[in-house]
């Protein structure tokens, strides 16, 4: 899409003597009146409002501690693809997993491929994000919070 900015100079202000001189009968000019000039331009670029998947890329190994109902470490393996992001997750309590989840702009969500089970949501800024994690089992909920940091 592209913008377009128009430039008027004095147009207002040139109409309306043009309308109010002209001895014509249809209206228009009258000999010897200069019409404005408009120029119309087409920037390069065009400046964007929509956020951006994230500003960082969060591919690589991450390290982290988790508080709450339960506690530990964990190390994440990312890859990103634009706004989606795959890889593993090593808790210190429960093993390794395949994790997905998402991150647009400052906000990062992600956990196990089709389960609700365990959830975590935060927020990314440069080499560390954080958040509050969700475990669900049955009708009962726990949470607590974790942080990371990027080290490779």
């Amino acid at each position: 899409m592209s913008r377009i900015t128009v430039t008027v100079v004095g147009v207002t202000a040139a109409l309306l003597l043009t309308a109010c001189s002209s001895s014509k009968a249809s209206g228009g000019p009258s000999t010897g009146t200069t019409v404005p000039q408009v120029t119309i331009t087409s920037p390069a670029t065009v400046p964007t409002t929509s956020v951006p998947a994230s500003t960082n890329d969060l591919s690589g190994k991450w390290t982290g501690k988790y508080s709450g109902a339960f506690d530990g470490t964990f190390t994440l393996n990312w890859q990103q693809s634009g706004s989606t992001l795959t890889g593993t997750i090593d808790l210190s309590t429960a093993g390794t997993s395949n994790i997905n989840g998402t991150v647009n702009g400052g906000t990062i969500s992600f956990g196990k491929p089709f389960s609700t089970a365990i959830t975590y949501t935060g927020s990314v800024s440069g080499n560390s994000m954080s958040g509050t994690y969700k475990v669900k089992a049955g009708n009962t909920s726990t949470s607590g919070s974790w942080s990371a940091t990027k080290t490779s």
